[in-house]
């Protein structure tokens, strides 16, 4: 068996198998000598060669995008889907109002009143109110007296910008003093601590003037009324979710 040859480059055989076509090709096999005839199977193969070998030439310029093709035809309805798996229980709207409000409160307070008026406003605080929805919860903390030789009643309530609150109805307290006999002494001096506190609805966004006043009870006279003698008063004020 015959060896082969190592491979030649392409350049090479290019000029090789030009050569061998230009020689020319006798009629018939009996016509060639028997040293013709190797030179003749010789070109055959490396013709064979050349033909079997696919020499790659430089890239082409990439073509351009195609026109858009047009819309095909829709395609049918699918099958209706399965209904899913339960989900889970949301929160109500008031976790979810709790969670997310901001509180909001301010204090007034005062080292001394000593204020012995007996129908009037005594104190005020401003208040900025955020929401329109919200209650305002009030609490008044100070000394009240009331004195008197007969029987007396003094009422002490809460305003918002003037007027008492209607949401549901007033916030106040009562200190009322019976009339007293010669046994005992009517006019007896007492200052108590004490409390005036509520919420109020219906109050708008924005300013609110809190007042603490003092005023007369219905179908009872008047006394000698004392706010805030000797200790500290002070104003709460605070916005609640309804």
């Amino acid at each position: 068996m015959r060896p082969q040859s190592p491979a030649a480059s392409p350049q090479r055989l290019r000029g090789l198998v030009l050569l061998l076509l230009q020689l020319p090709a006798p009629s018939s096999a009996s016509e060639i000598p028997k040293g013709k005839q190797k030179a003749q199977l010789r070109q055959r193969e490396v013709v064979d060669l050349y033909n079997g070998m696919c020499l790659q030439g430089p890239a082409g310029v990439p073509g351009r995008d195609g026109s858009p093709g047009a819309n095909g035809i829709p395609g049918t309805p699918g099958i209706p889907g399965r209904d899913g798996f339960k989900g889970e229980k949301g929160e109500c709207l008031r976790e979810s109002f709790e969670e997310s409000w901001t509180p909001n409160y301010k204090q007034c307070s005062w080292s001394s009143l000593n204020y012995g008026i007996d129908l009037g406003k005594i104190a005020e605080c401003t208040f900025t109110k955020m929401r329109s929805n919200s209650a305002l919860r009030v609490l008044f903390s100070g000394s009240l007296r009331l004195k008197c030789r007969n029987a007396c009643c003094q009422r002490w309530y809460f305003t918002f910008n003037g007027a008492e609150c209607s949401g549901p109805l007033p916030i106040e307290a009562i200190i009322y003093l019976d009339q007293g006999s010669p046994e005992m002494n009517s006019t007896i001096n007492i200052h108590r601590t004490s409390s005036v506190e509520g919420l109020c609805e219906g109050i708008g966004a924005g300013l609110v003037d809190v007042a603490i006043w003092v005023g007369t009870c219905s179908d009872y006279p008047k006394g000698d009324a004392s706010t805030g003698w000797n200790s500290v008063s002070r104003i709460i004020i605070e916005e609640l979710p309804k």
